[in-house]
């Protein structure tokens, strides 16, 4: 069975936002003031920040790299849908329901088209999921 372009299109385009947002936009913004003190005000300890970023990089890369097997990925995909529904159950019990915890929702639906469309391609054994 062909795997349609557009599947390829939206798996790269939610894949690659993904991969910008918790890969590289962590990688370089994990350590500064601004967001420790965003860890703090949820209550984790400073470490648990530096732990979920290092895991969140390497997830990402996960992700974004083809030669990695799909089970490893499986398992990024698990790590960042927990995160993300904590991030949102996180900033709901401190905060209230207001724009911190809607937009992990959203990144929860970006991270489910991923999702979606990774296992269209893998179904289909597509070319898409191979190294360039």
């Amino acid at each position: 069975m062909k795997t349609s372009k557009s599947t390829k299109i939206i798996y790269w385009i939610s894949t690659g936002i993904i991969f910008l947002f918790e890969g590289v936009l962590v990688a370089l913004t994990s350590q500064t003031e601004f967001a420790k003190e965003g860890i703090r005000h949820l209550g984790y300890p400073e470490y648990f920040g530096v732990l979920l970023a290092i895991l969140k990089v390497i997830g990402a890369l996960a992700l974004i790299l083809p030669m990695v097997s799909p089970r490893i990925k499986e398992w990024a995909y698990a790590g960042f849908a927990f995160t993300i529904i904590s991030a949102a159950v996180s900033h709901a019990a401190v905060d209230g329901f207001d724009g911190q915890t809607i937009f992990p929702v959203v990144f929860l639906g970006i991270l489910a088209t991923s999702y979606i469309t990774y296992h269209k391609l893998l179904r289909n054994n597509s070319p898409a999921l191979k190294t360039v």
